[in-house]
């Protein structure tokens, strides 16, 4: 990974900025809030719904800050979480234990949760606890060959389409329907319309959601529970 800078975001939670990509992880108007309002809001309390035993797909580990609150949110609705992160340039420990979400979120275990998040060993399901597994998976996203219907929920975190177009593909999305669930659902903070298009060609139904503060919407797409249209894709 090129050069990192923690930078501090509106909410007063912090993020990473990637100055060589001009690029930031979250969004600078609240990072906390972008991860709380995108991937638990509207992904994992939407499943939720439904169900109480969740499998989900993270697109980007990054900070760890979405697994974080997803253990949290996991907690507070007795949920029992598989957890399944990619990342191809894992953060340093010594880099991710300065950010300051545990001081924000301020539970007693916090840094003990967090710190078992980015020392789980990669390429291994490891338990953090007796509700939430973790495999953290090593590898670009390109190269990812994702088991058919694996996963209820994706967070799709990657960088923005302008800074990793290959990640925004067409192919990449038909990867992801296949390791849904019929029915399963994918969140993500971009609506560009080549995004849109992709999820669509894929048999995902898209719904432009309210965004967080500095963001107008966000996309939350359903996968097509029609019988035989996702056994028809192709993973490349």
């Amino acid at each position: 990974m090129k050069s990192l800078e923690i930078i501090l975001t509106a909410d007063g939670s912090h993020s990473i900025r990637v100055p060589e990509l001009n690029e930031n992880y979250h969004s600078k108007f609240g990072a906390i809030t972008e991860s709380e309002h995108i991937f638990i809001n509207a992904g994992l309390l939407s499943v939720a719904e439904n169900i109480t035993t969740i499998n989900i797909l993270e697109v980007g580990f990054g900070t760890g800050l979405n697994a974080l609150l997803t253990y949290y949110a996991a907690i507070k609705k007795n949920l029992y979480i598989n957890y399944t992160a990619i990342e191809l340039y894992p953060l340093e420990w010594s880099l991710a234990k300065t950010l300051n979400y545990t001081t924000i979120i301020n539970n007693s275990n916090a840094d003990k949760i967090f710190q078992k998040l980015h020392l789980a060993e990669w390429d291994k399901k490891i338990s953090v606890s007796d509700k939430f597994k973790i495999e953290k998976i090593h590898q670009n996203l390109t190269d990812y060959i994702p088991q058919r219907g694996s996963f209820d929920l994706i967070y799709f975190d990657a960088f923005g389409p302008d800074v990793q177009p290959e990640l925004w593909s067409e192919q990449i999305f038909e990867k992801l329907a296949i390791s849904l669930k019929p029915g399963g659902r994918l969140v993500t903070y971009s609506t560009k319309g080549d995004v849109k298009r992709a999820l669509k060609k894929n048999n995902f139904t898209i719904e432009k959601l309210p965004g967080p503060p500095g963001k107008r919407e966000i996309i939350r797409a359903t996968l097509s529970t029609v019988t035989g249209m996702v056994d028809d894709l192709l993973i490349y």
